[in-house]
C-alpha cells in the first residue's frame, strides 16, 4: 500500500485504542485511561530537575505541555507503525502490543486505581490490534489491482467509521457529573465571615494584583494530570491514626457545622524569586484544629498525613496545624462559591504560613495523625524538606522587566511573610540607598501586602531591587537560593529604561 494509506491505518489503529481505553476508564475510573495513566506515571517518575524545569518554563501550563508532547509521540509512533507495515501487519501489531503493555504497566503502577483499572488498557490493547489488522486488510485489498472493484470504497468506509467511532469513544465514557453536584451545594454562608477588606488593600490601579485573586486566576501547581471527580454526596473524610476516636465525616456533616471564612494567601514552594505562584482567596470551611481535637490527638504524634482522592500525600507539622491562632481549615468554599474542581472540590486543606506541598492537599479524603518517622509524603522522597514555613519575600510587579517608563517611575509590588505579617518593604535603584516603600492597608499576617514607591530618575537604564522585613524583624536575605529544598530566597531585581 502507499505511504499515506499506511500512515492512516496506523493513526486510526492508535485512535481506536485510545478511545476504547478512555471509554472503559469512564466505567472503572477516569485515571485508568492508559493515556492519562502513562502521563501521571511520567510525572511521578520524572527526576526532580526535570520537574523543576517544567514548572519554571511552563508554569501552570506544564500539564498541557506534557499532554501535547505525549500526543505528538503517539502520533509519530502511529505513523511509524503504519509505514513499517506496508507489506505485512506484523510490525504494527508488535508496536501496538508494546504500547498496550506500557499502558497496562502504568495503570498497575497507579496507587489510586483498583484491580478493575486494568480493564481499560486491556480494552485499548485489544481494540488497537484488532482495528489495525482489520484496516490493514482492507487497505491491502484496496491496493491490490486484482482485488474487488469496490475494495477502495470499502476501505474508505471502514476508515471513516473507525475515525467516527474513535471520536465518539473519547466523549462517550461515563462521566461523574461533579459540576451538577457542585451547583447543588448552593451558598456556603459562614457563621463567622472574614472581616471586610480595608479600602486601600492593594495598588491594583498602579500594577499590583487585586488583593483577592479571582478563582480563574488562582495559581495551580499539583501532580494531577486529570482532576479527581468526586461528588459532594459521595465524599467521605476519614480521620484516624494516633487519635482517641476515629471520625468519618461526610460533606453534609461539615456543612452543618458553624463555618468560618478566612482570607489566606497561598504560595508554592517552587516559586522562584519574583515568581507568579502566589494567590489570595477567601476560604470558607471548618477549623481543622476543632476536628482534630474532637478526634483526640494522642501524645507522641507530630504529623498530620493527608491523602487526596488520587492518592497524592502530604505531611503537615501537627504542632503548626493545632496552633489556636493559625487558622487552618478544611475548606469547602472559595471566594463566595464552592471550591472549583481544579482547586479541590469537594474539600481541601488550607494551612496559612506553610508552603502548599505540606499544607494544601486538594480533594482530601484521609487525615492520619501519625509521626514523620512512620509516614513520608509524596515530595519528601523527591528531595524537598519535611517542614516548610513560608519565607519572608517580596516581588516587583511594576516596572516590568525590560519595559520603558516615561517620566516619573512608580514602582509597585507585593510582599508576604505568613503568618507573621509584613512590617516593612524597602526599595533601591542602581545600588543606591534603601527607601522605605508605602504599604497598603494591612489585612492580616496570613495574607500578602502590597507596596509602592516613587522615583525621579534620569533617562537610561536602571535596576530596581526590593526586600521585605516581617514583624519579627527577619529581613529577606540577599543571597539567591533555589526553591529546593524549602523555598527560594533572594532580592528580586528588575532592569528597565526611563525614556
Amino acid at each position: 500500500m502507499n505511504r499515506v494509506t499506511a500512515a492512516l491505518v496506523g493513526v486510526l489503529g492508535v485512535a481506536a485504542a485510545l478511545a476504547a481505553g478512555h471509554l472503559v476508564a469512564g466505567l472503572v475510573g477516569p485515571s485508568a485511561s492508559p493515556f492519562l495513566a502513562v502521563g501521571n506515571t511520567a510525572i511521578d517518575l520524572a527526576p526532580r530537575p526535570l520537574k523543576d524545569f517544567a514548572v519554571r518554563a511552563f508554569g501552570t501550563h506544564d500539564k498541557l505541555v506534557l499532554l501535547l508532547g505525549m500526543a505528538a509521540v503517539l502520533l509519530g509512533a502511529a505513523v511509524a507503525a503504519g509505514l513499517l507495515s506496508r507489506r505485512s501487519p506484523l510490525p504494527g501489531t508488535v508496536l501496538a502490543v508494546v504500547l498496550g503493555l506500557l499502558g497496562a504497566a502504568a495503570v498497575l503502577y497507579r496507587p489510586d486505581l483498583g484491580q478493575l483499572g486494568i480493564l481499560a488498557p486491556v480494552a485499548a490493547l485489544v481494540a488497537g490490534v484488532a482495528v489495525f489488522r482489520w484496516l490493514h486488510a482492507k487497505a491491502a485489498g484496496a491496493a491490490d489491482p486484482a482485488g474487488p472493484a469496490d475494495s477502495r470504497r470499502a476501505f474508505l468506509v471502514a476508515s471513516g467509521a473507525t475515525g467516527l467511532a474513535a471520536l465518539v469513544g473519547q466523549f462517550a465514557g461515563t462521566r461523574v457529573d461533579v459540576e451538577a453536584s457542585r451547583r447543588a451545594v448552593g451558598e456556603l454562608k459562614p457563621a463567622s465571615p472574614a472581616p471586610p477588606l480595608p479600602p486601600n488593600a492593594d495598588f491594583a490601579a498602579q500594577g499590583t494584583p487585586t488583593f483577592i485573586t479571582p478563582n480563574a486566576d488562582f495559581y495551580r501547581i499539583d501532580t494531577a494530570l486529570s482532576v479527581p471527580r468526586v461528588r459532594a454526596e459521595d465524599w467521605v473524610l476519614r480521620v484516624h491514626g494516633m487519635v482517641d476516636r476515629e471520625l468519618v465525616l461526610r460533606y453534609d456533616d461539615l456543612r452543618r457545622r458553624d463555618l468560618v471564612e478566612r482570607t489566606v494567601t497561598l504560595v508554592c514552594v517552587s516559586n522562584e524569586v519574583g515568581g507568579p505562584h502566589i494567590s489570595t482567596a477567601n476560604f470558607v470551611g471548618v477549623p481543622l484544629r476543632d476536628v482534630l481535637l474532637e478526634a483526640g490527638v494522642r501524645d507522641g504524634a507530630d504529623q498530620l498525613f493527608s491523602t487526596s482522592a488520587d492518592r497524592w500525600t502530604a505531611g503537615s507539622p501537627l504542632d503548626v496545624v493545632l496552633e489556636p491562632d493559625r487558622g487552618a481549615l478544611i475548606a469547602l468554599g472559595m471566594n463566595g462559591e464552592p471550591l472549583p474542581l481544579e482547586h479541590g472540590f469537594p474539600a481541601r486543606l488550607v494551612v496559612p504560613g506553610l508552603y502548599g506541598y505540606v499544607s494544601a492537599t486538594k480533594w482530601v479524603v484521609d487525615l492520619e495523625v501519625t509521626t514523620f518517622d512512620a509516614r513520608r509524603g509524596y515530595w519528601l522522597d523527591r528531595g524537598w524538606a519535611r517542614e516548610a514555613p513560608v519565607k519572608v519575600m517580596s516581588r516587583i510587579d511594576r516596572p516590568e522587566r525590560g519595559s520603558t517608563v516615561p517620566g516619573r517611575v512608580v514602582a509597585t509590588g507585593v510582599a508576604w511573610a505568613q503568618p507573621t505579617g509584613v512590617d516593612k518593604v524597602e526599595v533601591r535603584v542602581d545600588n543606591g540607598p534603601w527607601r522605605t516603600a508605602t504599604l497598603a492597608d494591612d489585612v492580616s499576617g496570613s495574607t500578602w501586602r502590597m507596596w509602592r514607591a516613587e522615583f525621579d530618575l534620569p533617562p537610561g537604564g536602571h535596576t530596581i531591587e526590593a526586600r521585605a522585613t516581617d514583624r519579627a524583624g527577619a529581613t529577606q536575605p540577599q543571597a539567591r537560593v533555589a526553591p529546593v529544598p524549602d523555598g527560594a530566597t533572594g532580592w528580586h531585581s528588575v532592569f528597565f529604561t526611563v525614556a
